[in-house]
């Protein structure tokens, strides 16, 4: 009558880092002063994040986390580019490392406020804080 699941081994934590989202560029340095070819036609009016899940092998180094993140930025680049927007003026992410026996798992939820711009462009920047890496892994 029931069908009783088999015990699924549940993953573990192993760690985890969170960055909240800062602004990519600071009102002090001047958005126009920084970029000088830039406008902002509009922005989002709320963040989006981005959940991104990858099986990875147990010896994971910090280099290879920040290649996850800066993927994890540009599939959401992909996302808002689909909606209108073209550029991230805020940006955090949170990587957790999970564990089940010999599996490993990375989760990375990567957050920005998108904004439409028009000009120039600037260069992609890397994600903000990934030196937090270092000092957790």
């Amino acid at each position: 009558m029931f069908n009783f699941r088999r015990k699924e081994v549940p993953w573990e934590v192993v760690n985890s880092s969170t960055v909240d989202a800062v602004p990519m560029y600071y009102e002090d340095e001047g958005i126009h002063q920084f970029l000088p070819d830039l406008e902002i036609a509009f922005t989002g009016q709320s963040n989006i994040r981005g959940t991104y899940v990858f099986d990875v092998s147990s010896g994971t180094k910090v280099p290879e986390l920040r290649r996850v993140i800066e993927f994890a930025r540009q599939q959401l680049l992909q996302r808002i580019a689909k909606k209108g927007y073209n550029i991230l003026l805020l940006e955090g992410w949170q990587l957790t490392v999970y564990r089940r026996g010999k599996e490993h798992r990375i989760e990375v939820q990567y957050t920005g406020r998108p904004a439409r711009a028009f000009g120039k462009l600037p260069e992609s920047r890397s994600p903000p804080f990934t030196a937090v890496l270092e000092t957790c892994y």
